[in-house]
Parts: structure tokens; sequence; C-alpha cells
């Protein structure tokens, strides 16, 4: 429970350096505290939490926006800022929440039919789109979304910066410029400029350490015990992954506060129980999103595995400097002004002993931690995180900047102070000169920035206009700084990282078809193989097998290679697959073909119309004959077979022979390996068939022609290119484990029965024993005939389900064609898996199947979401009863004293302990 605080004695005024009216009401309060009447007296005292804020707010967006406008990008020129997953996983989820807020998703809050033939959405929710700002897509037209997106993260940045501006003023007083001027440098740090700009919801992050450290300031003094625990929930919620990170800072920087203010150990204790209480509280009201989001990732497919490598320690000092980019080093940039005033705390003799070396030690503590794996491992949840290493910088930021306002708010820095700043400044430009990571402009920004900042602190205290003046210039140097990182980022990440166009023509005409041909539920329609990004079926609808997330299930990834489909990101992006037996097995009965997307560069130009093939296909429900299935194999062509339910492909014996005719040497017992070159691979099958390849670790083309001789160069992406003879040439493109190609048609085998593939390989791979199958579309269109009429009558698709009729006289088993993913129960029970896709016996008393989705974990969260409830629910009613029985207790509603919390309480802090102040 909160602890009172006793009420100032009759006689005794609280003196609020932030409320100049009671000063000037109690002048002799005054005579011999001159620091206190400088507070008074100073511009804009009477309102510096929220000029502090603006500040800091406005400096963020003017940075951001003027960067973005200098590199040209989104929205202010032609390059697009949708580089990486932000263009193939952020912007699609955010369509997809657009859909969810207008009623056009295909599924709910639970299940998401539209991508991987229906996967669990919950889990995607609390990842990406559970941020209070997502909701703002909702406002913009849907073909605007990388602008809503662009606005989204732009409000985030802004809002980083007023928070952490509002957190230094509630830990000390000070000029609100200054607060203004250090909250937007947290905002604008390397980190946010380079990392969370293109990964929005990591921007959760920068937002939350600011007010979780609110939170456990009100902790230490025993206020707000039912606001804190919902922000800390909010926090949670938004982001788990970055709060997590942002938690373990606020603890740090609540240990710093109980040691320098030097509470006594029972009051610290009661304080580090009443901050254990909040966060407890907080994540458990967070548990419906949070366990559910937790057990996701245990399903997932297991994707990257790379251990932790330290940088360099020349590379860490670059990125401290502006200008410098690469993606496995902390982006540490900060501002040369806010660096100078951190640097110069050692020596800041107006600080007393105890804080100076606390927050320099514990910045110092924290940056060696980055670079330590076990702690490295404890920052990232004792996981090492599948891209960016660093990602908990942020935190290092935030106590930089906290340092610097500790350095400021006590008094200006002397020229003491500023030299040893300015000598520790030296040497970490002097270290990062052995980093390749410094450019032509890194110096130069640097440099000016010294001055500015070095000639501003000088200048502050001689006069309000000069104080105007260095203010002007440390928040322009600060500015100007951050605007050139940011286009220099911009820039850099598009050499760099794979990036993706934004929302256009090609989109809108792929969407408007894909909307035309729609047929759900009665069939699947999938927007095509041909894909602009691997989330197409988020972005421009249908109902495909594309699917990217950090919670792609195991069980979908497992069953799609099975079936020969492709991927990238080591399997996390699962790609759609073009073929007839998987369509019917799948239920897609409209499939979208589109020219290949012209802004990849590897693409070959492709001037092919938008056109949609149409199939008959079994329902969404089928019944297959009662016994176990055959477990899947290695041939992707005799797995679909299984899982059709009939044989439908010839598989045969192959032969590879290297340009010269010589034999090619085998790679393992399945496999030929193949380098850089040209081959030719024969096989037999029945005239008419369609000859389909399979060859995941081939990296080059194919077709059945004479192969050309190729010139070494990258192929323009998986999929058929025209060529100059009337054959198609199909391109692979297999670097496992982390891409993998897809099974590809070639084309029809000709009269004679002889298949003969010119193979062009790029690099080395390999290439199946069993490559080739050649299917046979009556048969199919035969498999097809007796899954229709075995199969559901009809099918009712809901938000969270499916509801079949079956014929009359069924028997045997049920399956309906989507992955068995965790969370599917059938009759009330958990559901069965017939080789990957949800199945259930046939009823004995009925003719109607029910099948639910429920994540995992969601009872469990609802629980402790409950409970935690429930004790917030009486924490409140507690307080209530005490404040109407109670006059003179503290019922822990008071707001935050721009002067500290002591301030709060009535108090003047004099030597590190709250003592009362007599009125005269």
């Amino acid at each position: 429970m909160p602890t009172s605080r006793p009420r100032p004695r009759a006689g005794l005024l609280p003196l609020r350096a932030d409320r100049p009216g009671l000063c000037a009401n109690r002048p002799g309060l005054l005579a011999d505290r001159p620091g206190l009447l400088a507070g008074c007296l100073r511009p804009g005292a009477g309102r510096p939490r929220p000029r502090a804020g603006a500040l800091a707010a406005l400096l963020a967006v003017v940075a951001v926006c003027a960067g973005d406008a200098l590199a040209r990008v989104f929205p202010f020129g032609h390059h697009t800022r949708s580089v990486n997953d932000l263009g193939n996983q952020f912007v699609p989820f955010h369509a997809r929440l657009w859909d969810l807020l207008h009623g056009d998703a295909d599924g709910g809050v639970l299940l998401n039919w539209s991508s991987g033939y229906g996967t669990s959405f919950l889990p995607d929710l609390g990842t990406y789109l559970t941020s209070p700002f997502a909701l703002l897509v909702g406002v913009f037209p849907r073909d605007r979304i990388d602008l809503a997106v662009y606005v989204v993260t732009v409000l985030k940045t802004a809002s980083a910066a007023a928070l952490m501006a509002l957190l230094l003023l509630t830990l000390r007083g000070g000029r609100w410029w200054a607060a203004g001027m250090l909250g937007g440098s947290y905002a604008l740090c390397g980190w946010s400029l380079a990392e969370a700009s293109y990964n929005p919801m990591w921007l959760d992050g920068l937002i939350a350490l600011p007010v979780l450290c609110l939170a456990a300031e009100w902790a230490r003094t025993g206020r707000r015990p039912v606001a804190a625990p919902l922000l800390v929930a909010v926090m949670w919620v938004a982001n788990f992954y970055t709060a997590y990170m942002a938690t373990l800072g606020a603890a740090l920087v609540l240990a710093a506060r109980l040691f320098t203010e030097r509470d006594d150990r029972r009051t610290a204790v009661r304080a580090l129980g009443r901050a254990a209480r909040t966060v407890g509280l907080g994540i458990g009201l967070s548990a419906p999103v949070l366990v559910p989001v937790y057990l996701g990732t245990k399903h997932a497919y297991p994707g990257w595995d790379r251990p932790f490598a330290a940088a360099g320690w020349s590379d860490v000092l670059a990125r401290l400097l502006p200008a410098t980019y690469t993606f496995f080093t902390p982006a540490l940039f900060i501002g040369t002004g806010t660096l100078l005033l951190a640097c110069a705390l050692a020596f800041q003799r107006a600080v007393p002993g105890r804080e100076r070396w606390t927050w320099a030690g514990l910045v110092a503590g924290v940056a060696l931690s980055l670079q330590w794996e076990p702690t490295h491992l404890l920052w990232h949840a004792f996981a090492t995180p599948n891209g960016s290493p660093y990602r908990q910088t942020f935190v290092l930021a935030g106590l930089v900047v906290i340092a610097a306002w500790v350095s400021v708010a006590h008094g200006l820095p002397d020229r003491r102070a500023l030299a040893g700043g300015c000598a520790v400044l030296a040497l970490i430009a002097a270290g990062a000169g052995f980093s390749a990571l410094i450019t032509q402009w890194t110096y130069p920004l640097f440099a000016v920035g010294l001055v500015a900042s070095l000639g501003a602190l000088l200048l502050v205290g001689r006069g309000r206009r000069w104080t105007v003046l260095a203010a002007a210039l440390l928040i322009g140097a600060q500015a100007g700084q951050a605007a050139a990182t940011t286009a220099f980022v911009d820039r850099a990440r598009l050499n760099r990282l794979d990036h993706y166009a934004p929302w256009g023509e090609r989109q809108r005409a792929q969407a408007d078809v894909v909307a035309r041909a729609d047929d759900w539920p009665r069939t699947r329609t999938d927007p095509g193989r041909e894909q602009t990004t691997t989330n197409d079926p988020l972005l421009l609808g249908g109902q495909g097998g594309a699917y990217y997330s950090s919670h792609t299930p195991a069980v979908l990834t497992d069953t799609m290679r099975a079936l020969g489909a492709g991927w990238t990101s080591n399997g996390r992006a699962v790609q759609s697959l073009d073929n007839p037996v998987t369509d019917a097995i799948f239920s897609v009965g409209a499939r979208v073909h589109r020219p290949r997307d012209p802004y990849q560069a590897w693409n070959a130009p492709d001037d092919r119309p938008v056109t949609v093939d149409r199939a008959p296909v079994p329902p969404l429900v089928t019944v297959r004959p009662p016994g176990t299935p055959v477990p899947y194999g290695r041939s992707p062509f005799r797995n679909q077979e299984k899982l059709l339910g009939s044989r439908v492909y010839t598989v045969p014996e192959t032969a590879l022979r290297a340009a010269g005719g010589g034999a090619v040497a085998d790679r393992g017992a399945d496999d030929y390996g193949v380098g850089r070159g040209t081959y030719t691979l024969t096989a037999t099958c029945p005239a008419g068939t369609e000859a389909y390849l399979w060859a995941p670790g081939l990296f080059g083309s194919a077709r059945l022609a004479p192969a050309r001789s190729g010139d070494g160069s990258d192929p323009p992406g998986d999929g058929p290119v025209r060529s100059g003879d009337g054959s198609e040439e199909v391109w692979f493109r297999g670097k496992p484990p982390a891409k993998r190609a897809p099974v590809q048609r070639l084309g029809v085998v000709g009269g004679g029965g002889a298949v003969r593939v010119a193979l062009v390989s790029t690099r080395a791979g390999t290439v199946p024993h069993g490559a080739v199958g050649c299917l046979d579309r009556t048969r199919l269109a035969s498999a097809v005939a007796e899954l229709r009429r075995t199969g559901a009558s009809a099918v009712r698709v809901t938000a969270d389900g499916v509801r079949a009729e079956l014929p009359a006289g069924s028997s045997g088993t049920v399956v309906l064609a989507a992955p068995r993913i965790a969370g599917w129960r059938c009759q009330g029970r958990p559901a069965g898996s017939h080789l990957g896709l949800v199945a259930v016996p046939v009823p004995a008393d009925g003719t109607t199947v029910s099948c639910t989705f429920r994540p995992p974990g969601l009872r469990a969260g609802l629980a402790a979401g409950a409970g935690s409830l429930a004790v917030l629910m009486a924490t409140g009613a507690v307080l209530a009863y005490r404040r109407r029985t109670g006059p003179g207790t503290d019922t822990g509603t008071g707001a935050g004293a721009g002067t500290g919390a002591e301030a709060e309480a009535g108090t003047e802090v004099r030597a590190g302990r709250p003592e009362a102040v007599r009125a005269s």
C-alpha cells in the first residue's frame, strides 16, 4: 500500500520553483536561497513541462522530416522508405489492421484467414499492432497506408521526446529549454534514426523508457499506485520486447535514485516493493496479449541462429558520432551537445560527488554490458536476436541523456568541467578514427556541433539575449546533426538493405483484380507468386499461402517445404506455391498471375498482363478415407500426392551432365553437386504431361531447351521469363538455408516423352536426383472431382473457426485445408493432424463438424489479467475509502513537481535530504 506523507505544519509553506506566484507572495522566504529565487524568476518557469515537452516534440519532428526531405525519401521524394521488414512485414500488417478496423478482414483478432492458408493472428497483433498509435492508420485511406505508417512513426518519435523532457524535469528542476533539447536528443538518438525508424513497434520502447522511469519515481515516492500499473500495462502491450528492455533500464534508474537521494534502508526496501508491485500488476494486466505472444514465439519456425559477436571498440566509438551506419554495431549517436554535457558530468563540481559518480558509473556500466555476452543475453531476454544485435541501445541513450541533465540541472558546467568534457570527446573522436565507419561527413558535423555546443554553454548566464542565443545554438546543433544523420542513414539503408516500392498503381491494379476474383469462403483466391512483398495477401487481399512474421508457425513452414514451396528469411518468409496440385489441396479456386515487380532490379522486364487462372477445386473441408496417412518423404511430388489422396505425377529417374558431357558427381546420397556453369538434366515422362522442376538449392535458371551460355549474373528471381525462342526460362534463387527455391513449371512434355532441361548455375548448389515431376492433368481432374463429391456440402467460416455440413453417410477423416497450428479444437477436443492439416474423425452421430481456434495461452492470460485487474480495483477502492474517511492521508494522486519529487511533498532538497522550510 502507498505510504502517507505528513502535510506541512501550520506556518510551513511548500516551495515550488516551477510556480513563481508562490514565490512572489512570500519574498522573505527566498532571501537566503538565491537558487530558488533564480528558479522563480526564470522565464517560462510557470509552465516548464508543457514548454519543454512541446520543444522536444517539435525538435524531433523537424529533424526527422528535414532529414527525410534531404534524402528525398517518401513522402518527400521518390525514394522509398520501405526497407527490409518495414516494407515486407510492417506495412502489410498495418494494412491488415486497417481492414480489421473497417470490418473488411478475412478473419478477426484471433485468426487470420488471409495468410499462410490460415494462421493465428493475436501473436502478430501483440507484436506489431497493439500500440495505441497504430490505431491512427484507420483514419487514412487504405491506399495511403505507407503515409499512415510514416505519420505514426513520426508521432511516436515526438512522443518519446516529450516524455523524456517530462521525466527530466521530474527528476530535477532546471531550464525548460535545456530539458526540451535533451528530450529531443533522446528521441533523435542513432538507434531511433537508424534502427527503430523502419521497425516502428520498437519506437514504443523508446516511449516506454521515460514512462516506466516516471512509474518508478512514483513508486519511490509512494504516489499513483493505480495509474502506474496501468501505464506499465500499456507499455508492455504496445511492444513487450522493447518494454522488457525499458523495464530493466527503469530499474537501473530507480536504483540510482534510491542511492543518490540517500533514502534509508527501510524506505528503499518499501520503494522497491512498490516498484515490484507496479511492474507485476502491469505485466499481469497485459497477460491476455503477452502470454499468447510468448507462446507464439515457442511455436514459430526457429529462423536464424546467430551467435553474438561484440563489435570492435573503434566502431562503437564511431557510432557515437554523426553520419555513421552499419547493421551490426550499436547506433549510439546522441548529439554532440548532449554528449558533451554527459562527458562533463565527471568534472562537474556543482553536482554532489555521490550523484556525479553514480550516474557516470551507471552509463559506463551499461555501455560495457552491450559488449559482454552474458549481459547481452540478459538485455535480449536470453535469446540473441535474428537481426540487429544491439536492440537495447536506446536504454543507454536514455541514461546518457539523464546524465547530461544531471550535469546541467545542478548548475552550468564551469570551464574546468567543459574542458574535461571536451578532452573525453577528443579521445572518442581519436579512437573512432581507426574505424572504417567514419565518413566524409562525420568529423565536420562533429566539429561544428562541438563548437556550437561549447559556445552555447559559455554564453548561458551572460544575460537574457545571450541565453536565447545559447539555446538556439544548442537546439540548432542538435537538429542539424540529427537531420544530417537521418539523411545519411536513409540513403545508406537503401544501398545495403532490401527495399520495396510504396503503394502505387501496381498494387492498386492487383488489389482490384483480387477483389473481383474473390469467392471466399467457397474457394480461396491467391494474389500470386509474382509477389511485391511476402505478405501480399495482407497488403492486396485474398487468401494465399504466403506469410512472413516472427511467429510463422513451424508446422506451416514444414508442411510447405514438404510440398515444394520456397522461402526466404531462413524459413520464416514462406512463399506462395504456384502449383495446380497444391491449389487443389488448399481450395485455391482463383490464382492471380501478374508481371514481375519492376521495382526490384534483379527482375527481368515483364510485359505480361494481369490474368486470373480459375479451376474447379474441392471445398475448404473434405472427407478422406479412414486410416493413418503415410508420413511425408523427401520428394515434394510424392508428398503432394499423399495430401491429395491420388497418384497424379510421374517421377522419373534423371541424369545430369556437365556442358562437356561428363557425369556430375553426387553431393550426398540424394543430390547432384553443381558449380558455376551449364548442365543438362535428362529424364523420360509421358507425352502431354506437364514437367515441373524441384531444385531448392539451385541458384540459376532452367528451361526445356538447349542451354544458353550464362553470363554469371544473378538470376532475376524465381519464376518464368519468356526467352527468345519461345520457351519459358525459369529462374531459381536457392541459397539454403536462408533461401529455398520452389517447385516450378517448365512446360509440356513433347510427343517423344523425352525431357531435356538446360540448367545454368551461377554459384555452387545442388539438384536432387528426383528433380523432375510430370503432372497428368486428367488424373488431377479426377482426384478433384472425387474430393468435391465427398467434401462438405456447405461451409461457414467465422472470425475464429469453421462449421461444415457433410454429406449423409460420410465416414473417415474430415480435413480442413488449413495448417494444424496449436489452438485448433474440433467437436470440443483438440484437433488432430492429417499430414500437417487440421483433421477430426467424421462424427458418428451427425453430419455437422465444428472447429474453433483459440490461440495458446489466451485463457491463462485472461485469468492473469482478471486477477491483476481485481487487485488494482481493490487498491483503488481502498484509496477512495481513505480519501473519504481520512482527510489527512495522502491518496497518492498528487502531480509531479518541476523541482523533483520532494518538491511535491512541500519540501526543499538540501544536501540530498528533504527539509521543511518555515514561512516568515
